[in-house]
């Protein structure tokens, strides 16, 4: 797993920004994009990351562990979910520039979309993390669980890395699907960055 992330990273891995890389930090908005969760433990002043998957990804959470390493409060561990759901897990340590997230990505206790750019890894992050293929003309960024204005500025950021989006209707809810003449420039953009269990994503 080590090989893995120092062969595409290790120049951004050197890029420090306190006690965050930069690599490190498009990491975390990738997931708080996707799957990842933000909160501050009571009595406690600074946020932690929870990372927290099925266990049928667990290559990827143990890739994530590694490259969060020097900020992960422990080792990855399984367990199982009142719904016997087996989910795989671990969190960060409280850090004060995860608390500068919690505070763009959080309103009213709610998840959303802050007016920011993203960069390819957090791209390919959020695409591990809640994209979906569903055949070589529909890829999408599964992004239910944000309001409309969140999904728009999705959009908005999306076409600053030069990727057309629309949102797609999904039952009740709205979902970011990549516009057809835009996934080849989606996959080229990723595809050094997804890891091995999840290149079936890309595969057109």
């Amino acid at each position: 797993m080590e090989s893995i992330i120092e062969t595409s990273y290790s120049r951004a891995m050197d890029n420090t920004v306190g006690s965050l890389t930069q690599f490190q930090k498009s990491v975390i908005i990738g997931s708080l994009l996707g799957d990842g969760y933000l909160r501050v433990v009571k009595g406690r002043t600074n946020a932690l990351l929870e990372i927290n998957h099925s266990i049928k990804e667990k290559e990827y959470v143990d890739w994530k562990y590694e490259t969060l390493k020097n900020v992960a409060g422990s080792e990855p561990k399984s367990r199982e979910t009142n719904k016997g759901r087996i989910a795989y897990r671990f969190y960060t340590k409280q850090l004060s520039e995860l608390t500068d997230l919690l505070h763009l990505f959080y309103q009213n206790g709610k998840k959303v979309m802050p007016d920011i750019e993203i960069n390819p890894i957090s791209l390919a992050v959020w695409y591990m993390d809640d994209g979906s293929k569903c055949s070589n003309s529909d890829i999408y960024l599964n992004t239910q669980q944000f309001d409309f204005k969140s999904q728009k500025r999705m959009i908005q950021a999306l076409a600053g890395l030069g990727l057309e989006a629309r949102l797609n209707k999904d039952k009740s809810y709205q979902r970011v699907r990549f516009i057809k003449s835009s996934i080849p420039c989606l996959i080229s953009m990723i595809s050094e960055y997804i890891i091995p269990s999840m290149k079936y994503k890309i595969e057109l």
